[in-house]
C-alpha cells in the first residue's frame, strides 16, 4: 500500500513504481505532519525512545501516514512487521497470523499486528485479538478512518491506545511536492497559482496529492499550467465524508451549532459542506425545520413556515435549483431571533405528565354530553372566555390535586418579547380575579 514520505538518501523501489512509494520514509523523522505524534515529546517519540510499544488505534484521514507510520515503528523497536487488511482477511487468517506470532515468539522475536481498516472487523472478530494481545503474542496496530468510539468494541478500545494522525496541512503537502521534485530532479509544470491549487485540491491527502503529482509529470507540457490548465488536466479530490458516520454527525453539529451562534457565514459554509459532499438535501430540510422549532421557537414563527416553505420547493424543483431554497432556509434560521424556551417547555411539560399519571382535569372544563355527567358536575361553572371582559376568564384548568406550573417562560428576544407581555397581562388578570 502506497504511503508517505522521505526526503533524504530517498529509497527507490523501482524506476517504475509509484511515487509515493518512491518516496515512503525511512526513519518516523522523515514522516511529515505528525509531529504532535513522532517528535520526542509525541507519544510514539516517547515509545521509540522507551523502546517499548503499547497497542495502538491510529485514527485519522486517508493518505495521513497511519500504514507507513506503523512500519517504521515495528523496524525502531526491532520487532517483526505482519500486516493484514480486515477488507480481505477473517478468523482463518488471523489464527495463521496468531499461530505465527507464537511461533516467533520461541525464537526471541516479537511481532506487530498492523490491521488495516480494523474497523471493518465485526465484534465477534475484534473479540478474536484479545487474548493474543494480553498475553503479548502480538502487539496490535489497526488503523482505522472511522470514530473507534463507534467502530470498535470496548475490550479492544481498553487494551489500547488511540492516537489521533491529522489531516496534512499544506506546510506538510508543500514538502511533499519538495521531495518529489527533488527525485524526479526537476520543478512540477506548475506556476506558482497553480501550484497552490494542486495543495488545495488534496484536501489533506499526502497519497493522493503524489498520485496527482505522477500524472503531471507523465504529461509532456510545453508550458507551466495556471489554475484552469491543472484543472483541466486533473480532478479534485471528493471530500471525506460518509452520509452514515461520523463526518455526516461533525458537519450536521457544525451547522447546527453555526445556525445557534447566529452565524450565518459559517452555516452557510457547513451547508454547502454537506450538500457538495453529496448528503441528501432532505436530510438538510428536516435538520432546519427542527431546529426552527428548538432555538427560534416563538422568536420568530416565521423560520418554521420558512423552512417548510423550502422543503416544498426543493421537493418541487429538486437539485440544483431547489438548493437555494435551503439556502435562503438556512440564511433566515441563522439570523433569526434565537429561543429554546418551547423547547425547554417541551421537557419539562413532558416530565411532569410522566410523573402525575393519570389525574382528572377540573370538572368544570369537561364536556357533559349525558345528563349523567351533568349530574355529577362536568361543565358545571364554565365561563366561555368570549363572553368575559377582555375575551379572558382566567378560569383554572390544571388538575385539582395538582398546583398550577410554569413550563414555558418566553424570552425578550423578538416576537417572543410580546408572547412575554400577553402572559404577564393574563397573570396579573388572574390575581385580580383570585385565580393565581
Amino acid at each position: 500500500m502506497a504511503d508517505l514520505f522521505a526526503q533524504d538518501d530517498l529509497p527507490v523501489v523501482t524506476d517504475g513504481g509509484p511515487l509515493a512509494d518512491r518516496l515512503r520514509p525511512r526513519t518516523l523523522a522523515d514522516v511529515v505532519g505528525q509531529d504532535h505524534l513522532t517528535g520526542p515529546d509525541g507519544a510514539i517519540g516517547r515509545m521509540v525512545s522507551a523502546g517499548r510499544l503499547s497497542s495502538i488505534i491510529f485514527w485519522g484521514p486517508p493518505g495521513t501516514g497511519k500504514t507507513t507510520i506503523s512500519r517504521l515503528l515495528a523496524d525502531a523497536v526491532g520487532m517483526r512487521f505482519e500486516p493484514i487488511s480486515a477488507v480481505f482477511s477473517g478468523v482463518a487468517d488471523l489464527k495463521k497470523v496468531f499461530a505465527a506470532a507464537k511461533d516467533h515468539a520461541r525464537l526471541g522475536e516479537k511481532t506487530l499486528l498492523f490491521v488495516d481498516e480494523i474497523h471493518r472487523f465485526n465484534r465477534a472478530q475484534q473479540d478474536s485479538f484479545l487474548p493474543f494481545v494480553e498475553d503479548g503474542t502480538v502487539t496490535l496496530v489497526g488503523a482505522t478512518t472511522e470514530n473507534p468510539s463507534f467502530e470498535l468494541n470496548a475490550a479492544l478500545l481498553s487494551r489500547a491506545q488511540v492516537l489521533i494522525l491529522r489531516r496534512l496541512d499544506a506546510a506538510a503537502l508543500e514538502q511533499l511536492l519538495d521531495r518529489a521534485e527533488a527525485l524526479m530532479e526537476r520543478p512540477l509544470p506548475l506556476d506558482t497559482a497553480a501550484r497552490d491549487a494542486l495543495i488545495a485540491s488534496a484536501d489533506g491527502d499526502g497519497r493522493f496529492l503524489l498520485n496527482q503529482v505522477e500524472t503531471l509529470y507523465s504529461v509532456d507540457l510545453a508550458e507551466p499550467l495556471d489554475p484552469a490548465g491543472l484543472s483541466a488536466l486533473l480532478h479534485r479530490r471528493l471530500a471525506v465524508y460518509d452520509k452514515d458516520r461520523e463526518g455526516h454527525y461533525n458537519l450536521i453539529s457544525a451547522l447546527h451549532k453555526s445556525l445557534r451562534g447566529s452565524d450565518p457565514q459559517a452555516a452557510l459554509y457547513y451547508l454547502a459542506r454537506m450538500l457538495t459532499a453529496g448528503e441528501e438535501p432532505l436530510y438538510v430540510l428536516r435538520r432546519l425545520v427542527r431546529f426552527a422549532s428548538e432555538d427560534i421557537g416563538l422568536a420568530d414563527p416565521q423560520a418554521l413556515v420558512q423552512c417548510l416553505a423550502a422543503r416544498d420547493s426543493y421537493e418541487f424543483l429538486g437539485s440544483p435549483e431547489g438548493e437555494l431554497a435551503i439556502v435562503q432556509a438556512c440564511l433566515y434560521c441563522a439570523t433569526a431571533p434565537k429561543s429554546n424556551a418551547a423547547y425547554v417547555a417541551m421537557k419539562a411539560a413532558w416530565k411532569s405528565a410522566r410523573d402525575t399519571g393519570s389525574l382528572m382535569p377540573p370538572p368544570n372544563i369537561l364536556n357533559a354530553p349525558t345528563k349523567l355527567m351533568k349530574q355529577v358536575g362536568y361543565g358545571k361553572g364554565y365561563q366561555y372566555d368570549h363572553d368575559v371582559a377582555e375575551g379572558f376568564s382566567g378560569a383554572n384548568y390544571w388538575p385539582e390535586e395538582m398546583e398550577p406550573q410554569t413550563f414555558y417562560a418566553p424570552g425578550d428576544r423578538g416576537y417572543e418579547a410580546r408572547v412575554a407581555e400577553r402572559i404577564a397581562h393574563w397573570n396579573r388578570l388572574r390575581q385580580e380575579r383570585g385565580q393565581a
